[in-house]
């Protein structure tokens, strides 16, 4: 109610001086004609000033303004991908019984066009994820999350991730799982019912992260040629991946 009633005094302020420097005006020249004909002249223009604000103006800064959002956005991205994602892709395909038939679609290179990660993403849509809880290391697996809780709920709690829902996802699964794990005091000891919820809860967050990873791949690539590059070298699913540069 403080600021708006500041705007009225401010508008009303501006009004009062405008009259002021037109009655200065018409007592120094006494000319009514010149001074209506400039008031019209400059009423006539507000509405193409109006265009060049609202529309124009003011879509290249909104356009600045989501440009700058979503460089921060993928900065959040690297840092979970950095502390949580390349771990998690290098443990879940310890639980995907067809992991040779998504690795080798995988091998993102220098020379991938935006046609090649399209049809990278169109395959994984396609892909069969068979997912067994009990084939792979559980228990390193609830360790790792666990570790990770806190930075897992710093990043949900990051405003700027509202506006990504799909990521948003993604944490929500990894976050779910990491739960799941952690309220179970003995992975090594469930029923088959416990390893099939588990199996789903696994094959959920695997099937959210190879698709941000790849989205992210080719934002690096597009971007920052010098982080794909560290981020090529060491791609999860490439065996012969080395981190020296050859």
């Amino acid at each position: 109610m403080k600021k708006l009633n500041w705007q009225i005094v401010f508008g009303l302020s501006l009004l009062l001086l405008s009259a002021i420097l037109y009655l200065v005006h018409y007592a120094i020249f006494r000319n009514t004609h010149y001074i209506f004909n400039y008031l019209i002249g400059h009423i006539a223009f507000l509405p193409i000033h109006v265009l060049l604000v609202t529309l124009v103006i003011h879509q290249l800064l909104k356009i600045r303004e989501k440009r700058s959002m979503l460089n921060k956005m993928n900065m959040v991205i690297g840092a979970f991908f950095s502390e949580v994602g390349t771990k998690l892709l290098n443990s879940f395909p310890d639980f995907d019984l067809h992991y040779d038939e998504i690795r080798k679609n995988l091998i993102i290179t220098k020379d991938w066009s935006d046609t090649e990660f399209s049809d990278a993403r169109n395959r994984l849509k396609g892909y069969d994820y068979k997912i067994e809880s009990q084939k792979g290391d559980l228990d390193s697996l609830k360790n790792f999350l666990i570790d990770k809780r806190d930075f897992l709920l710093g990043l949900l709690k990051n405003p700027i991730l509202l506006e990504h829902e799909s990521f948003t996802d993604l944490l929500w699964a990894v976050f779910h799982l990491t739960e799941e794990l952690a309220h179970r005091s003995d992975v090594k000891q469930l029923s088959g019912a416990d390893y099939a919820h588990l199996s789903g809860d696994i094959k959920r967050a695997y099937v959210l992260l190879i698709s941000e990873w790849l989205a992210y791949m080719k934002h690096l690539k597009d971007n920052y040629p010098y982080l794909f590059s560290l981020a090529k070298r060491t791609n999860p699913f490439d065996p012969n991946a080395s981190v020296g540069v050859q």
